[in-house]
């Protein structure tokens, strides 16, 4: 018998809407949210607000669009510019928007393995007013947590209030790319409020680690969102009766938060699993919420080559590069699934090697005894 079994390990964005969602969305009470009126759209907001600890919210239908307004707002002033990451997703992964829309420069610096940026290189590369002739005037840092490029480390408040020290010291502000902050509080044990209290704003996507079917929301003060409102309608960020979709990250919001930690524990599993095969190292330091990279030591096995040998096997994953793939655990993948996921990898490791050309993997070769979802 062929398995139909498939284990979706390529990020956390990959989880479809459950009943709850669904049903959700089908009841939701709408109206024009460019207006103002969307009830749903009101609700979803106060609550992220309000969990938060900031004056208000706006609900975006990207990440990446919540990036980009919060930075177009705190740099509205042209010459401005951004300090980030250089392995941040902002600058890797949003299409160079800040810059290409946004008309802001953005200056980077290195971030450690940890996903943090050494505090007095922050402090350096912050423009001097006497040479603001001939350079672009530094208004905002930008804080990436989880740091997704580093493998989901988290960053402590510790660290994010001595940034936010130095942004004020300096008249700066301080925004948070929170994708995953909901991650970081769980793996933490700190409320998120208090992860983000030292940020003029935050982004928080709620289609990734939470499992809504779309959305982020952006938070701040009340002055910062009334800008960012404008600039989502620039955009084309306005969508009306935006409710059918905020109804579905409102039950994300409201029922799995608690399933991170879950998450974080089989995202561990996973790694050690991988650290006693020995074909791969893996920095089981690193794994501190739902990502999983591991390295290829033999030279005879290639990511794309072994990504595509486990798809064939029910295991879907992507190469991050020629010799390291990334692998994402969310709320829809199980002990069991982990197992699986560690076997087929075993044994398209095996097939690669010797030469073997079995595509799908028979079940009843396999020996798993899923263990109970706790």
């Amino acid at each position: 018998m062929v398995t139909t079994r498939v284990v979706d390990l390529r990020s956390d964005t990959v989880t479809k809407p459950n009943e709850a969602m669904r049903c959700a969305m089908a009841a939701a009470e709408v109206d024009d949210d460019v207006l103002g009126f969307d009830p749903t759209a009101k609700k979803l907001e106060m609550e992220v607000a309000k969990i938060m600890h900031k004056e208000a919210a706006l609900f975006v239908p990207s990440g990446t669009m919540a990036n980009l307004i919060s930075v177009m707002v705190h740099c509205e002033v042209r010459g401005s510019e951004v300090i980030l990451g250089d392995n941040s997703h902002i600058h890797v992964y949003e299409n160079g928007g800040i810059s290409t829309i946004g008309g802001v420069h953005g200056k980077t610096v290195p971030n450690n393995i940890n996903g943090t940026m050494d505090i007095e290189k922050i402090v350096k590369a912050i423009r001097s007013i006497e040479e603001e002739m001939y350079y672009p005037t530094t208004r905002l840092i930008c804080l990436e947590n989880t740091h997704g490029n580093t493998g989901g480390r988290c960053l402590s408040v510790e660290y994010t209030d001595k940034v936010g020290e130095v942004a004020k010291k300096y008249g700066i502000k301080l925004h948070i790319d929170g994708a995953r902050i909901f991650n970081a509080s769980v793996a933490l044990g700190v409320p998120v409020h208090r992860l983000v209290q030292a940020a003029d704003s935050v982004t928080v996507c709620l289609s990734k680690g939470l499992g809504a079917p779309v959305g982020s929301v952006i938070v701040g003060s009340t002055e910062f969102i009334t800008k960012a409102k404008r600039l989502r309608k620039t955009l084309g960020g306005g969508m009306r009766q935006v409710g059918v979709l905020c109804a579905a990250a409102y039950v994300a919001l409201r029922d799995n938060v608690h399933k991170l930690a879950d998450d974080h524990r089989r995202a561990k599993i996973l790694a050690d699993g991988l650290q006693q095969m020995e074909y791969f190292s893996v920095d089981l330091n690193s794994v501190e919420s739902n990502m999983v990279y591991f390295d290829i030591k033999n030279s005879k096995i290639s990511a794309d080559r072994l990504c595509e040998v486990l798809e064939e096997r029910g295991v879907i994953t992507m190469p991050y590069s020629s010799t390291r793939i990334r692998l994402v655990l969310h709320h829809q993948i199980s002990d069991g699934d982990v197992q699986f996921a560690l076997t087929c990898i075993k044994e398209g490791v095996d097939q690669i090697l010797t030469g073997g050309k079995n595509g799908k993997i028979v079940q009843n070769l396999i020996n798993i005894v899923p263990v109970p979802t706790v």
